[in-house]
């Protein structure tokens, strides 16, 4: 039988969660430009800045604001809770698998294919929710820093308008410029006066039951 085999598989995405929630200011929930690989600083002199020049980091704003790290905070919170209620059913099953096994040489045939059938479609159902609790942490993820990102921007354009910007570049496409034209601290500090957390729950897939069919009009 390889029902434990299964519902291990099920389970194996949705505790990668916790690891994956860890890293949420590398994680947006929308295509950023990729940074330049992390290495050393380079000990470079500036010319003078450009004026009119700026340049913001969404990203870093997202990872340093305090609603930033309140959402990472509280994602990792949701997959553990994820991750207890999924290790408890997969224990379960995998107990139940163990013993039917050792009850093979005694059962008869007929009723150890029932209840192996049994165990089986609970192994499949489980991997199924391992999934959709998958999708839907991912679904929260995107959610919550999609408000995150909504609440950023007024404080871009403000900022912008504050420095007389003429143009405005997205940091993570810069391998070095002068930072007297970054505004991503500025950024930072007036979201942070703003915001700082709010309430989210993990997102529910669960489909819905289908509507009931309409009564035919009486004639």
């Amino acid at each position: 039988m390889t029902l434990k085999t299964l519902a291990a598989a099920g389970c194996a995405s949705v505790f990668a969660l916790s690891g994956a929630t860890a890293a949420l200011a590398q994680a947006p929930a929308a295509p950023r430009p990729a940074a330049p690989a992390a290495g050393p600083t380079p000990q470079v002199t500036h010319g003078p800045p450009i004026a009119g020049l700026c340049m913001v980091s969404p990203d870093q704003v997202l990872a340093s604001s305090t609603v930033g790290k309140y959402v990472q905070t509280r994602l990792q919170q949701l997959a553990a809770q994820v991750n207890a209620e999924l290790t408890a059913e997969q224990t379960a099953i995998e107990t139940d698998a163990k013993a039917l096994d050792a009850q093979r040489a005694t059962l008869a045939q007929d009723a150890f294919e029932q209840r192996g059938a049994a165990v089986q479609v609970r192994a499949s159902a489980f991997q199924r929710k391992a999934q959709q609790r998958q999708r839907e942490m991912e679904a929260t993820r995107d959610k919550a820093i999609s408000r995150v990102y909504d609440e950023m921007e007024p404080f871009i354009s403000q900022v912008y308008q504050q420095k007389v910007c003429s143009v405005l570049l997205n940091r993570q496409a810069i391998v070095v410029a002068n930072p007297a034209g970054d505004i991503t601290g500025a950024v930072t500090t007036a979201l942070n006066a703003k915001i700082t957390q709010f309430a989210f729950d993990r997102e529910r897939l669960d489909q819905a039951p289908a509507p009931a069919a309409a009564a035919a009009p009486r004639r």
